[in-house]
């Protein structure tokens, strides 16, 4: 018990620091939360996606991570914390696992050091206190991690397959983008795992074989339902999975070309080798991100056959991940940095811990000074925005720490060891603590503290606004309007919003199911102005709330179309500050 109270010390202190005030947030992503309440009250809703009970359009993911909280909706309620509690659970276990597969390959300090790397990272608590998709993600692809790690051990083809299948739901969770840590699975067990080369490449046939069945299923049934059985594929323009992933989701964010994007062409940020430490990304994940670069390069030089395995596991992740976020011209967003998190912890631990065991040799004691140097600088450069105070503390502990690490043949370790670890964690574990003491919400959040309405790392914060919300931000109806959707028991959805956000807000607001016309951007064809007016004949949409959104760049208009005829043909009334308009009162014309 007392060899594992370190681990229970860190698991404890990531749940306190991932739960504490979870329920500030709110419904933080209103889109996710709204398709949670949707698979809380039909299963139908549920298996597909759906942002609402009645199955008008999906969320523009696979379904993963709406299933967990739609279950987890089912049984404890419809709130913040059962929407929240599931994500802050996954970061616990993602810090547990990543523990456990760097202490396979590097030993219990390797893994404690990487384990809270990560749970420190402030991308990391940001996005294990939210309720987009990357939390199950990255609990996923740090599950394949430890299923490759055993698999190449003794060459297993049944880890093996294990990481694939992990591999494969990561896909579920959000599509191609778990795919990028493919080829470092691949790499180490081809290179590392004690067996013939013919025998590896089958083992890693079976493994691919299963990420396609893993990550296919799902895609198949609903490729299988007839489009009229089922809720229209939210994000792409053909009611397709299969375009969604290989498009809006897949090649269009590599190229910038994705249809039904708003906000697109350039307007993702510069791309380049500096975009992951720039204002727009770096407060987010660029905390130790060098010191793991030089931990790479000289660990790979200290470890063993074993270690080197680990840092080839993690560097390949890091590596792939980060060129893609770096110059992918597509929707990128800050937060899915956290990708990088589990990678980062394990280079640090694993690079750390092999240099350490040599400090007595000149070439690994500058190696550890060099790495605490850098992390010193990089924490004082992010902090100067926020606390100069800080900032100054962070950078003389860890000049001090790189002196007693060049030292580490004579200095105490007991002395150097716990300045080393404050000078590397100080920074990003006071950010990560202003994190967690900052509600988020909206479509777009961002790690760091409040400061002056914007964050910390630059970024303006999106909270969900009153009224009639927005793109990127939920609605939230009034007392007036709530009653009013109440009265509408008897439709197939009490009203229509245009945007899938705006409508989330007045659907968690009242608790009827409100369809999101056009769906996230207002850029799919659904439904169409055909359809939308059939429903409307057949008395199945009592209200359409709000105007038309913003103009379409690139996918469909027909919401557009649709706005223009309600407000042609209906009359408007104002409610909450909400222009509501009866689409069972008759046309005024």
């Amino acid at each position: 018990m007392r060899a594992r109270l370190p681990l229970l010390l860190l698991l404890a202190g990531t749940a306190v620091l991932y739960l504490w005030r979870l329920g500030d947030s709110g419904w933080a992503n209103a889109y996710y939360s709204a398709a949670a309440q949707a698979g809380a009250r039909s299963w139908s809703a549920w298996f597909f996606g759906a942002t609402d009970a009645s199955g008008a359009i999906t969320v523009d993911k696979t379904p993963a991570a709406t299933w967990v909280m739609g279950l987890s909706a089912r049984l404890f309620g419809v709130n913040a914390w059962s929407i929240l509690v599931p994500q802050a659970l996954m970061g616990v276990a993602s810090v547990g696992l990543l523990h456990a597969t760097v202490r396979r390959t590097s030993g219990e300090a390797a893994g404690l050091v990487a384990g809270a790397v990560l749970a420190l990272t402030p991308v990391a608590v940001l996005m294990f206190r939210f309720n987009n998709p990357d939390a199950l993600l990255v609990l996923l692809l740090v599950a394949g991690a430890y299923c490759t790690v055993r698999a190449t051990e003794r060459a297993s083809a049944r880890w093996l397959v294990l990481a694939g299948v992990a591999v494969g739901f990561g896909f579920l969770a959000k599509m191609l983008q778990a795919f990028l840590v493919l080829p470092a699975f691949g790499l180490v067990y081809l290179v590392f795992a004690p067996a013939g080369t013919a025998r590896k490449l089958r083992h890693l046939a079976a493994a691919l074989g299963a990420v396609v069945v893993a990550g296919g299923w799902w895609v198949l049934a609903v490729e299988l339902v007839p489009a009229g059985s089922r809720p229209y594929i939210g994000g792409s323009q053909g009611n397709s999975v299969l375009e969604l992933a290989l498009g809006y989701n897949g090649l269009g964010r590599l190229t910038g070309e994705e249809v039904g994007s708003v906000g697109g062409g350039g307007g993702w940020g510069s791309t380049g080798w500096s975009r992951l430490l720039g204002s727009e990304m770096g407060s987010q994940i660029a905390w130790l991100l060098p010191t793991a670069v030089v931990l790479l390069v000289a660990g790979w030089w200290a470890a063993d056959r074993t270690g080197r395995a680990g840092l080839a596991l993690w560097g390949g992740w890091l590596v792939v991940t980060a060129l893609v976020f770096s110059f992918m011209s597509g929707i990128i967003h800050s937060y899915y940095t956290v990708a990088l998190a589990p990678a980062i912890g394990g280079l640090i631990g694993t690079g750390a811990l092999a240099l350490w065991r040599r400090r007595h040799e000149p070439v690994a004691a500058a190696a550890l000074s060099g790495a605490a140097a850098v992390s010193a600088l990089q924490c004082y450069l992010l902090l100067l925005g926020w606390s100069a105070l800080l900032a100054s503390v962070v950078l003389v502990l860890g000049l001090l720490a790189a002196v007693g690490l060049f030292l580490a043949a004579v200095a105490p370790a007991a002395a150097v060891v716990p300045v080393a670890l404050v000078a590397v964690l100080l920074g990003p574990g006071a950010y990560s603590v202003a994190t967690a003491a900052t509600p988020h919400s909206g479509a777009i959040p961002s790690a760091g503290p409040a400061l002056g309405g914007r964050m910390g790392g630059g970024f303006t914060m999106m909270r969900g606004m009153g009224g009639p919300g927005g793109l990127l931000s939920a609605s939230e109806p009034g007392d007036e309007l709530v009653a009013l959707l109440r009265e509408s028991d008897g439709y197939t959805w009490a009203a229509a919003a245009v945007g899938s956000n705006n409508a989330a807000g007045f659907q968690l607001g009242s608790g009827m199911p409100v369809m999101a016309v056009g769906g996230f951007n207002g850029t799919d064809p659904a439904p169409t102005p055909e359809q939308f007016r059939q429903l409307v004949e057949d008395g199945r949409v009592h209200y359409f709330l709000g105007g038309a959104g913003m103009p379409a760049e690139s996918g469909s208009d027909a919401s557009q179309r649709i706005a223009e005829w309600v407000e042609e043909n209906f009359t408007a009334t104002e409610v909450d500050g909400v222009t509501v308009y009866d689409l069972t009162a008759g046309a005024q014309a």
